[in-house]
Formats: structure tokens, C-alpha cells, sequence
């Protein structure tokens, strides 16, 4: 056995070395289920892609623009390529470096040296020539593991930024639907401003025919324009709302504003359903992209206190080279009289960068408890968010409920009321009051349904659902 293989013998254990400890999950003081909710259902609509969980087809159609062309998401998704570029760089870490050089040169001395003298006597000449072929190779023996824990850490990096995409979709989703549906709330609210527009006309009509009658004085007359007007000053207002969220919709979906948004739904008549499934909190660590993103970053973090530990120790360089070299051209490929080989290996301990490295590990350190605080803080964040979607859920449906019933009886009062108010038997005061509770009791309806919706669409976002 020669002395370079004694040598490989000796470090090849060690090799098998690795600092650092590897990753292991901080402990998650999560509840058994969502205040309110019973425990043992596992059943999430995180799970249900966003394609099914939406059935309007407009909608539909409108997400799917945002998530084709939203530049935020794009910009998202290059951070992903970026970070795969430097997965293949830490692995290629791993691989010996490799060189390949040619050279010729010629070395003239002068006649009074020992080499100008020496070259003449045994070459005949006043120049020295040097033709050379060579490859080199270089490899550093990971016996530390540094090169492992920067793999590790680059990979975590990785799909960190792929979680962060998704948490970007997840968020654009729910952002598209957001805006979809207080559309809808306005388009119902500018047609109830219309209708009460419409009505207005027609009690101030009546009024001016009792006025005419002496029935009524004057100020009945101006009291009932002046509820016309109330009514009627909404529809600049609402019609300008439509506007600005039509564009914001067009921003999202990166199209050019100033075209209407299609749409077909009366949010007055869409169903929300009775239940939402939210699975248990401990699914939000697997399935919820930013949660998934923050622990990738701890993952990543772990993985840099092994490679800057290991950073501290000696540092093992093996080189090998060989090829072809010759004083004369003629001779230069003359084999094997031309061929030169050599091995050697080269240890590198720090001395005056120790306390630079031991910095470092420090820094390392305390970065990792740091992810460790985020990660905690973004899981008890998102606990918090899907209770109180479920929570806002619940009682919102309690609300439109009693709206519902409370939008019925301001109708049948404002009906009574026209038919008291013609026949003498009720004053244009309370013809005017059932007016505009009436106004006010839909324009509220309209509201609670979209905040209905609203919290359906926060309640699938904050259990991480759209990004699938």
C-alpha cells in the first residue's frame, strides 16, 4: 500500500463527519381545535383547489387571469428560479474543480549567470523553451460537513421562496374574490339607490297633489325632495366606486383599466353555505404556504450554524495534475518520456480569522432563534386569523338572517304606508321615515351578504387555500 492511499484510508472516516445539529420542528403550543369548532374533523376546504371552491365562472375566469399574468406573482415566481440556481451551485460544490491550461514560453538568461552558462553548455543555446500541457483538479474533502449544511441551507432557501410564491397566490386569490364580490355589492347597492330614486318620484308626486288639494303644506313638499335627494346623490357616488374597483380588478389581472369587469351574480341571491370545514390548527403547519415558507427559513437558518461551525475547523484540499511537458517542441507529445504527474494534499487551519469564524458561528446562532420566534409567531398568527374568520362566519350568518326578516317588514310598511299616506289616513312624516329605513335596511343587506362572502374567501385563505 503506497503512502497516498495510507492517507485517503485515514480521512475517509472522517468524512463521515458532520457539525451541526440537524433540523428538528421547535415545540407548537397549538390548540386541539378553533375556538367553537369540535375537534376530531381533519376535513379543511384548504384542500379543495380554487377552481372548485368558487363556482361563479366569472369569478373563475377573472382568477385565473390574476394568476396567469399578476406581475407580483411573477416576480414571485423568479425568486423561485433564482433560488434553483443556487441549489445547483451548492451542488455542485461537491465536485472536484477542474482546470485544463496550454503553455509555451521561452526563458532567455544573460551569459554571465549560472542558467545563461548552464544553457549553453548543455543545450547550445542562449534561451530555454518550455512547451506544457496540464490538468488540474482540485477537490475539497467535506469532512466537516460544511458543504453539506450549505446544500441543506440552499435547498430550505429554495423552497422557502416557492412557499412565499404561494403564499402570493394564496393571497391574489383571495384578493380577486374579495374585489369580485364588493363588486357585486355595489352593482346591488346602485340598484337599490335607482329604486329609490324611482320611489321618491313617486311620493313627492303624491305630495305636490295634496299640497294642490290643501292636504299638505309646503314643507311636506321639500322634506319629500329632500328624501328623493338622499337617495339620488348615490348614484354618482356608488357609480364612482364601481369604477375604482373595476381598475383595482384590472391591476390584479395586469389588464389595462377602463373596461367594465363582466359580471352576472346578484350577491342579494347568492347562498353562502352553512358550514365551513377548518380541519384542526396543527394542519396549518403543513398546509399553509407562509406558515410552510417560515419554517423553511428556520430550516435554512439551522443549516447556516452547521456550516459556519464547521467553517471554524481545518479545511482539507486534495489536488492531482498531470499531463505533458517538454523543453523542445519536437518533443512535447513524445510519450511517455513527456508525461508528468502529481498528488498533494493541503490543510488550512485559521489562525488570525478564528475569532472572525467564531463571530460568525455566534451570528449564525442567534439568527436561528430568531426563525425560531418567526415561525412561532406566524403559526399563532394564522390560528388567530382562521378563528376569527370562523367566528365573523358564524355571526354573519345570524345577521343576514335577521336583516332578511328586517328588509321584509320595512317593505310591507312602506307599501302600507303609500296606501295610508293616499288615503289621508297617515302623514307624508311617516311616508318619508319608511322610506329611508327602507333604504338604509337594503343597503345594509347588501353590505352583510358581501361581508358574508368576504369572511367564506379569509376563511379559505388564512387555512392557506388557493394556491393549488
Amino acid at each position: 500500500m503506497n503512502r497516498y492511499s495510507l492517507i485517503l484510508l485515514v480521512l475517509l472516516p472522517l468524512g463521515a463527519c458532520r457539525v451541526g445539529r440537524n433540523y428538528e420542528r421547535p415545540s407548537l403550543p397549538l390548540p386541539a381545535s378553533y375556538a367553537g369548532v369540535a375537534t376530531g374533523d381533519t376535513l379543511s376546504i384548504a384542500s379543495t383547489a380554487w377552481a372548485e371552491f368558487y363556482t361563479d365562472p366569472l369569478l373563475k375566469q377573472l382568477i385565473d387571469s390574476a394568476v396567469k399574468n399578476n406581475y407580483d406573482l411573477q416576480t414571485a415566481l423568479t425568486r423561485i428560479a433564482t433560488s434553483g440556481q443556487e441549489v445547483r451551485r451548492a451542488k455542485a460544490a461537491f465536485l472536484p474543480a477542474a482546470s485544463i491550461g496550454v503553455g509555451a514560453n521561452t526563458s532567455v538568461y544573460g551569459k554571465n549567470t549560472l542558467n545563461g552558462l548552464s544553457d549553453q553548455a548543455f543545450l547550445g543555446k542562449d534561451h530555454l523553451e518550455d512547451y506544457n500541457i496540464t490538468a488540474n483538479i482540485s477537490w475539497e474533502a467535506d469532512i466537516w460537513g460544511r458543504i453539506r449544511r450549505q446544500k441543506e441551507a440552499a435547498l430550505a432557501t429554495y423552497l422557502q421562496t416557492t412557499e412565499a410564491a404561494r403564499a402570493v397566490q394564496t393571497a391574489l386569490v383571495a384578493d380577486v374574490a374579495q374585489g369580485y364580490y364588493n363588486l357585486l355589492m355595489l352593482d346591488a347597492q346602485l340598484d337599490i339607490a335607482r329604486h329609490s330614486v324611482a320611489l321618491g318620484d313617486s311620493i313627492l308626486s303624491m305630495t305636490k297633489l295634496q299640497k294642490d288639494a290643501g292636504d299638505v303644506t309646503q314643507l311636506a313638499v321639500e322634506q319629500a325632495e329632500a328624501q328623493r335627494q338622499a337617495a339620488a346623490i348615490l348614484v354618482p357616488q356608488l357609480q364612482q366606486s364601481i369604477t375604482l374597483q373595476e381598475n383595482a380588478l384590472h391591476i390584479l389581472t395586469a389588464s389595462q383599466p377602463g373596461t367594465a369587469i363582466p359580471r352576472q351574480s346578484d350577491i342579494r341571491t347568492v347562498t353562502a353555505p352553512a358550514t365551513l370545514s377548518a380541519g384542526v390548527p396543527a394542519a396549518l403547519v403543513s398546509r399553509r404556504p407562509d406558515v410552510r415558507a417560515a419554517e423553511m427559513g428556520l430550516v435554512a437558518a439551522n443549516a447556516q450554524v452547521g456550516a459556519a461551525q464547521a467553517n471554524m475547523y481545518p479545511i482539507l484540499t486534495i489536488t492531482a495534475g498531470g499531463g505533458l511537458d517538454a523543453f523542445k517542441a519536437s518533443n512535447w507529445f513524445s510519450v511517455p518520456n513527456s508525461l508528468f504527474g502529481l498528488l498533494g494534499g493541503t490543510l488550512v487551519e485559521p489562525i488570525l480569522q478564528g475569532r472572525a469564524r467564531k463571530t460568525q458561528f455566534e451570528e449564525a446562532k442567534i439568527a436561528r432563534e430568531q426563525n425560531v420566534i418567526v415561525f412561532r409567531q406566524t403559526v399563532l398568527g394564522a390560528v388567530g386569523e382562521v378563528s376569527n374568520a370562523l367566528t365573523s362566519y358564524t355571526d354573519l350568518q345570524d345577521q343576514e338572517r335577521i336583516a332578511s326578516s328586517r328588509l321584509g317588514t320595512l317593505r310591507n310598511a312602506v307599501g302600507h304606508a303609500q296606501l295610508l299616506f293616499k288615503s289621508g289616513l297617515a302623514n307624508y312624516l311617516e311616508v318619508i321615515t319608511a322610506q329611508g329605513n327602507l333604504l338604509s335596511s337594503e343597503l345594509d343587506y347588501a353590505s352583510i351578504k358581501r361581508q358574508q362572502l368576504s369572511q367564506e374567501v379569509e376563511l379559505y385563505r388564512s387555512l392557506g387555500g388557493g394556491w393549488q
